[in-house]
């Protein structure tokens, strides 16, 4: 039974993830964690695994389906690869509750400059091809910050390069999160094996929430053009709010999914 759960849980987390490029990871960790009792560092490796799987298996269909600008997320990517390397080096030197606080502060803003902005962003005219952006400098910047608060934090960089790239860089929202599902995948890599190496991943309860993350990846990477951009937005508005409830909770040491 807990297998088929497993499998259920990695295909919704999977659809989501591969329609918000997020990787999933917002909702596997406390699923895993208190949903099925695995401590929070296995939790971790399991969903940093299902990020990969996500990131393969959407990326995939939008690079087929030129939906993704693969030059501009290789420019970023460089940028979030530097980033977690020097957040995993300063991690033991940073106070990780005051960060919390602050990250979990700074959703509000950009949850509202989310929703605020047009829903017609115009991923319909997309080619495939590079798109023009602006301030990247500035994308570039906070894709260095999003790598090393994905190493200081434990979350994935999908929950701010997208905002980075639809706001700051005028990337229409879909291409955003297409592009962020094709850079997930390599920021996870780095990081699960370190979780393997110290004994952390479960195999067995990894498989079957991996099998379901690639498939739920697929269908969700093909409903991604159907889906309404404002609609596509309002979710993840929902799913940032949360992410920084949980960051707040944590930063002040209590249980906000144990209370919920």
């Amino acid at each position: 039974m807990i297998p088929i759960l497993l499998f259920a849980s990695g295909l919704g987390a999977g659809a989501f993830g591969a329609l918000l490029g997020i990787g999933g990871g917002i909702i596997l960790v406390p699923l895993l964690n208190f949903g099925f009792g695995l401590p929070l560092g296995h939790a971790v490796a399991i969903a940093l695994a299902c990020v990969i799987a996500t990131s393969s298996g959407a990326a995939a269909t939008y690079v087929k389906d030129h939906r993704c600008d693969v030059r501009l997320g290789m420019k970023l990517e460089i940028f979030t690869v530097a980033g977690a390397l020097a957040g995993a080096f300063v991690a033991p030197f940073m106070p990780r509750s005051a960060l919390q606080i602050l990250f979990g502060l700074m959703i509000v803003p950009v949850t509202w400059s989310l929703l605020r902005k047009a829903p017609s962003d115009g991923a319909a005219s997309f080619d495939g091809q590079s798109v023009p952006v602006r301030n990247l400098p500035l994308g570039c910047g906070v894709s260095f910050a999003a790598g090393s608060l994905s190493a200081l934090l434990g979350i994935g960089g999908g929950p701010i390069k997208v905002p980075a790239m639809n706001l700051l860089m005028g990337v229409p929202f879909k291409v955003a999160t297409a592009t962020s599902n094709f850079m997930i995948g390599v920021t996870a890599a780095a990081s699960v094996f370190v979780y393997y190496a110290r004994g952390m991943l479960d195999v067995g309860m990894a498989a079957p929430t991996v099998l379901g993350v690639i498939l739920g990846a697929t269908v969700g990477a093909r409903l991604m053009p159907h889906v309404p951009t404002r609609r596509l937005k309002q979710v993840y508005s929902v799913l940032l709010v949360l992410l920084g409830a949980e960051m707040i909770s944590k930063g002040l040491d209590f249980d906000l999914w144990r209370m919920l």
